[in-house]
């Protein structure tokens, strides 16, 4: 086997009948510049299929001593058809055996394919999921445990408490989310207003719209709207960020020093979004109600000042207490599924992004379902 191959011989299969049956003899240079021209590879592999003896014919021996160059690309070729095994018959120079054997070591040989699903497999992925669940269900209720103990801890000593940190997440998650939700909650006024106006003239039922938009906003879509843009917005942040600090050792770092993740970790965050929340949720849907105002007054002529004189009549003050109670809820949750997703963050980029994702889906789920919980447990309050 030459090792300078200055005369590029393309890579060739040839067939020939002996006394000791049929041998395939590779020639030219195999290598990678070689193998790696285009539509050299798939000629080679066309080639082959042409030269495999039919089925009940002894399979053909291995001559690789014309071969002129190779190198480890056309040991891998070679290797790949030889199925992960050694053929019955090989011929080969002490060097080529040599390169054959590194590539066994370091190439895995192809695993047979998996059969088809089968109802036991479908069993196994739904008991999988469920465990899983309820996993992740056990290390909620312990967040939450640990909470409500931190809670007390800050009861006791509360000159000891995290207010720095308090204080930054309660710009973050509360202050710097205002224009976005009340840009959301102004077009999503803006749309109710004008779909209801569709059905409510057809009536002469225009006046009805400030007792619709007024308990649909303020009692729901308001604390929902803006709770799912949290979700979106602040608990991703909440999960990236804890979870870069499991990527950088910084989680093991405050654990070595005796900081406790919960306290300094969970406990600001939980607060921020508890006192947020409902702040977030009243400037929503005051934000919506302008939208509906001015979607009302333009297509229905019901001015502005009507509007807001009907709606303490239309809406009872308790539905504005039930939304705010709701958004203090949704925001204590939001909080622990992000730190609870940041938490388990394995220390690479791809459990992170994983985590952040499915932080996002956990807390919009469960606010949709705290929120059901909430229709239903106060279906009787402020009609």
């Amino acid at each position: 086997m030459h090792t300078n191959p200055d005369t590029t011989h393309p890579p060739a299969l040839q067939l020939r009948s002996t006394t000791d049956g049929p041998w395939l003899y590779p020639q030219g240079h195999w290598g990678a510049a070689q193998l790696g021209v285009r539509g050299r590879w798939r000629q080679l592999q066309r080639q082959w299929q042409q030269l495999q003896q039919p089925q009940g014919h002894p399979p053909p021996g291995w001559d690789l001593t014309e071969l002129e160059w190779l190198d480890h690309v056309g040991a891998q070729w070679l290797w790949h058809h030889w199925q992960g095994h050694w053929p019955q018959q090989l011929r080969a120079t002490p060097a080529q055996r040599a390169m054959l054997e590194r590539v066994q070591r370091f190439v895995t040989a192809p695993q047979p394919t998996p059969a088809g699903y089968y109802f036991g497999s479908l069993v196994e992925i739904l008991g999988r999921l469920v465990l899983g669940m309820f996993d992740h269900l056990r290390g909620l209720v312990l967040l939450m445990g640990q909470l409500l103990l931190d809670a007390l801890r800050l009861l006791r000593a509360p000159h000891k408490g995290p207010w720095r940190d308090f204080s930054g997440h309660l710009y973050q998650m509360g202050a710097k989310a205002l224009p976005i939700t009340a840009l959301v909650g102004f077009l999503i006024g803006v749309v109710l207003a004008y779909l209801m106006a569709l059905q409510l003239r057809q009536f002469g039922a225009e006046a009805f719209i400030v007792n619709i938009l007024g308990i649909s906003l303020i009692r729901e879509l308001g604390p929902l709207l803006g709770a799912i843009l949290v979700a979106g917005r602040s608990g991703s942040a909440i999960t990236a960020q804890i979870g870069v600090m499991r990527v950088t050792e910084e989680l093991d770092a405050m654990q070595v020093m005796g900081i406790a993740h919960g306290f300094r970790l969970v406990l600001p965050r939980a607060m921020a979004l508890a006192l947020a929340m409902p702040l977030v949720s009243l400037w929503t849907t005051l934000a919506a109600l302008t939208g509906g105002i001015v979607a009302a007054d333009l297509t229905m002529d019901i001015s502005p000042a009507y509007f807001v004189q009907a709606l303490p009549s239309a809406v009872e003050v308790s539905n504005l207490w039930l939304a705010s109670v709701k958004s203090m809820v949704f925001g204590i949750w939001i909080a622990l599924i992000g730190c609870h997703w940041g938490l388990r963050v394995q220390p690479n980029t791809q459990s992170l992004g994983a985590g952040t994702t499915a932080s996002v889906v956990s807390a919009i789920t469960m606010v949709i379902i705290v929120d059901a919980v909430f229709a239903i447990a106060f279906k009787d309050v402020g009609f």
